[in-house]
């Protein structure tokens, strides 16, 4: 069972094949939104560059921003648990509304702003794989807006077994898939979409241009690692050091005491 060298939830790989295939990712997000393919007028990829200058910064985001019928769709994939995922979600959600009115507008031209993340972690305690958060009262559960939609999928949580009528659920094993034998099934199931995916796939991952692009994003992990580690690592000298004068300041304090209450001895 050999594993694969590139996966469905590489960011590189995830934005370059979405943007080269676009038809692709449509139907991924159709699916993932639970709407007709064929209903969709408006569907525009909004961020479609990826500068290599923008690969080598840490902590950079390779997420696909769309307009999906006149609302702002984002789409990412997050492989680590960084244990700060929903609050960092939330974020990036009230960021993307914030902006999304033009200069001059009422706000009830806001438009509905919808953050999809593919997380390869367990992030809620539920056995759902689906999860839709809302702006909702928190007693009656009535909905305040619909205008911000927050939805995670957790791979981890899929089903084993997946028929082939059931799309949205195809395109999340693809994104789980480990190795070439997954790969194989989910192509033996002779579901035409699929296997267009999995052609892309192959394609995208043996040219030179995705090749050069993910030495500089790993580099760029790396990077993130380091500076993190030797964040840690500052964070720690300096706790010590903190300690350290609280404690030759009490042991100061001590002696005075010490000092004083001998005098009085005397």
């Amino acid at each position: 069972m050999g594993r694969l060298e590139y996966t469905f939830k590489n960011d590189t790989l995830f934005k370059m094949l979405f943007v080269k295939y676009p038809g692709l990712l449509k139907r991924l997000v159709a699916k993932l939104l639970d709407i007709r393919y064929e209903s969709i007028e408006q569907f525009v990829i909004t961020n479609p560059e990826m500068p290599p200058e923008a690969l080598g910064d840490k902590f950079c985001r390779l997420d696909i921003n769309m307009m999906v019928d006149g609302q702002r769709v984002d789409l990412e994939i997050q492989v680590r648990d960084e244990h700060d995922f929903p609050e960092r979600t939330l974020f990036h959600g009230a960021r993307e509304y914030s902006t999304a009115l033009g200069e001059g507008k009422p706000y009830i031209e806001l438009p509905r702003v919808i953050i999809v993340s593919i997380v390869s972690f367990k992030l809620f305690d539920c056995v759902e794989y689906r999860s839709e958060f809302q702006m909702l009262e928190v007693t009656r559960h009535t909905r305040l807006t619909d205008r911000m939609t927050l939805i995670f999928f957790e791979l981890p949580k899929l089903p084993k077994e997946v028929g082939v009528d059931d799309e949205s659920r195809l395109w999340l094993k693809l994104f789980d898939a480990e190795t070439e034998e997954e790969l194989r099934q989910i192509e033996a199931l002779g579901v035409p979409i699929m296997n267009q995916a999995i052609e892309a796939y192959r394609s995208i991952t043996v040219t030179e241009e995705f090749r050069t692009l993910e030495r500089m994003r790993t580099d760029a992990r790396h990077n993130e690692a380091a500076a993190l580690q030797n964040a840690r690592r500052e964070g720690q000298r300096e706790e010590r050091e903190k300690w350290q004068e609280v404690i030759v300041g009490k042991d100061a304090e001590i002696a005075r005491l010490r000092e004083l209450l001998g005098g009085r001895d005397k």
